[in-house]
């Protein structure tokens, strides 16, 4: 029951903001086409989430996802340029995201220094990286399928829906399922929950904590490759801020910064939620910074209201 309630917050929010700017945007918002454009647009945030949902219920943060996911689209774009097909791009990109993460992880989990420290440090390597590959410029990126991946106007769509975002659903619902159904699943929420008791039962602390941070920077770099096939370009400086909203989507979907709490489908509402709120507020021709503000008062709120739930409980 309770895992229903926090499945049912979320869900309302997200047809609160499609009514709202379905009243406030009649004539573009509530359109086919504008639902195919949020749901590209989904696609990045959603993967991001997918990882950082992980990362929440350990009981972690990870501040470089943003940074990570923009030196992972450059190197897609770099490997193109040097003759890679469009499936090596993705690997490279993914492995690139992997490393990042592999690094967070042994540091946090190795070296015992705190996430908000260790990823505060890798959001400035990983940007400063992506600088320097690319000399501070966009890499444009020979021809290939990867745009397809993403694309409102894809020949590969299905049910009118890009196969960026299908891909984003399956692997979902896999890790739905690695979550609840698998040993290192169980062992995440078991560290997020209380790291102490882990230990004594046997848990390998560091080992799963390494783990979680490495599957967020391959879903980080995963979601590189689908910002870069939405570009068409290989840019340092994409993403910034994004890791806010990726931590929204998590939170809003009903993960708990204090771990042991969230779930893929929660967090996909919340991706999806995310999505549709900025949309809407371009529409609606809201300015940039209120949405900013926005965002950062649904996180506030949305870890106000966690806060005020676990001490009720």
């Amino acid at each position: 029951m309770n895992r229903l309630r926090a499945l049912l917050a979320p869900f309302l929010g997200l047809l609160f903001v499609v009514l709202l700017f379905s009243v406030l945007a009649p004539e573009s918002f509530p359109t086919l086409y504008n639902f195919r454009t949020v749901s590209t647009q989904t696609v990045v945030v959603g993967l991001g989430a997918i990882g950082m949902s992980f990362v929440i219920m350990s009981g972690g943060i990870d501040l470089s996802v943003g940074s990570v996911i923009a030196l992972s689209s450059v190197a897609a774009a770099a490997a193109l340029n040097a003759g890679w097909s469009a499936a090596a791009a993705i690997l490279a990109a993914i492995l690139t995201g992997a490393i990042c993460g592999l690094v967070n992880g042994l540091l946090i989990a190795r070296l015992r220094i705190m996430p908000f420290i260790a990823t505060l440090g890798m959001m400035g390597i990983a940007r400063g990286t992506a600088k320097r590959i690319t000399g501070g410029q966009k890499i444009d990126a020979p021809a290939s399928w990867l745009p397809d991946l993403v694309s409102k106007s894809s020949a590969d769509a299905w049910l009118g829906l890009p196969p960026g975002l299908w891909i984003l659903l399956a692997l979902a619902a896999l890790m739905a399922g690695v979550l609840r159904r698998t040993p290192f699943g169980l062992h995440v929420v078991a560290i997020g929950s209380n790291e102490a008791t882990a230990r004594l039962c046997g848990v390998n602390v560091p080992g799963t904590l390494t783990r979680v941070y490495a599957l967020n920077g391959a879903f980080a770099g995963l979601a590189g490759a689908m910002l870069f096939g939405r570009l068409s370009v290989g840019e340092p400086t994409a993403a910034v801020g994004l890791e806010l909203d990726i931590i929204a989507a998590c939170v809003i979907g009903g993960a708990s910064l204090s771990g042991g709490e969230g779930g893929m489908l929660g967090a996909m509402i919340g991706a999806f939620l995310m999505a549709f709120l900025a949309n809407g507020m371009n529409l609606a021709q809201v300015e940039n910074y209120w949405q900013e503000i926005l965002i950062g008062a649904i996180i506030v709120a949305a870890v106000a209201l966690d806060r005020w739930r676990h001490r009720r409980g």
